[in-house]
């Protein structure tokens, strides 16, 4: 049997990441071959990745990439902000954009048959990861835009948006463009909008929302008697409100809120003297929509004393 000393634990440990005891027993049934080594906790880590697969990943980044004139966000989830904050698992969303960028796959199922530039394709960068870091890690998705854009990350990748514009090359090559551009994006980060202007609101959700006002008013005994063309003159404003809160180009503009945002880019297009068109604004926000696992504290002291 060959000798096991703290030093060859502590090179496989760096070249993995896995614990010193995990690498320990590796070398001892690897008899002391090092890469016999890293295969034992390769089989290993793929178990651990298919035992981590039940788990929640909640927490990750948003990371945005631009190369040329394409424009790639991804979202990869983690179980912990800690894992989110490892500069290796940073570096690892930054391979995976690249992947897309390099491949415009059509969908993550896609993505994940791509090659990274380590030759490695992006699930088995997922897979190594997720064994080297103990978190269940997953690309959950990611966009594509061609063309002239803004991007804007907040707080260390907790919110992503691409902005996509339309502009003459009297406002696209002005030297104040890309400061503009960047405060539309600062202001979809700063406030939700599921749509751009209010032609793109679905007429269905107008129905909806008239729907709800009408309801709303049957229920108020100061509308009762009041002719149908006052209660629509009421309903017309409050859809102007709705307008207000679901429209990025009907908000009030951030940093001055006597404009609205579609004033906000009249203005700065005329200063220009030419055009600019706000066509497009995708937000990811990291975690949304994924339930969270809560924590049951006295189950896990229960545990823990159990010894189970």
């Amino acid at each position: 049997m060959a000798t096991i000393n703290a030093k060859d634990v502590a090179e496989l440990r760096k070249q993995t990441g896995c614990g010193m005891m995990d690498c320990k027993n590796a070398l001892v049934a690897a008899n002391g071959d090092f890469e016999e080594a890293i295969k034992v906790l390769r089989e290993k880590g793929m178990a651990a990745t298919a035992k981590k697969a039940s788990r929640i990943a909640a927490d990750g980044l948003v990371d945005i990439l631009t190369e040329g004139s394409v424009t790639a966000m991804v979202e990869v989830n983690s179980e912990t902000d800690f894992v989110a904050k490892n500069e290796s698992f940073r570096a690892f969303v930054r391979e995976v954009l690249g992947a897309i960028i390099a491949n415009r796959p059509a969908d993550v199922t896609a993505l994940l048959s791509c090659k990274t530039s380590s030759g490695k394709t992006v699930e088995e960068e997922v897979q190594e990861k997720t064994f080297t870091m103990g978190e269940k890690l997953s690309v959950r998705r990611f966009v594509i835009v061609d063309g002239l854009v803004s991007t804007y990350i907040h707080g260390l990748g907790a919110t992503g948006v691409i902005i996509s514009f339309e502009a003459d090359d009297n406002a696209k090559n002005n030297a104040g463009f890309a400061e503009f551009a960047k405060n539309i994006a600062l202001q979809a980060a700063a406030y939700v909008t599921p749509y751009v202007n209010r032609s793109d609101v679905p007429e269905s959700v107008i129905a909806s929302e008239r729907e709800i006002l009408m309801a709303q008013m049957a229920q108020d005994p100061k509308m009762a008697g009041k002719p149908q063309k006052v209660l629509d003159g009421i309903i017309t404003g409050r859809l102007g409100k709705f307008y207000e809160a679901n429209c990025l180009m009907e908000q009030a503009y951030v940093k001055d809120d006597s404009l609205t945002v579609a004033k906000y880019v009249e203005q700065t297009a005329k200063a220009f003297g030419g055009s600019i068109k706000v066509t497009g604004c995708i937000r990811f926000d990291k975690g949304e929509g994924i339930e969270k696992r809560e924590d049951d504290l006295a189950a896990e002291v229960a545990k823990m004393v159990g010894g189970k």
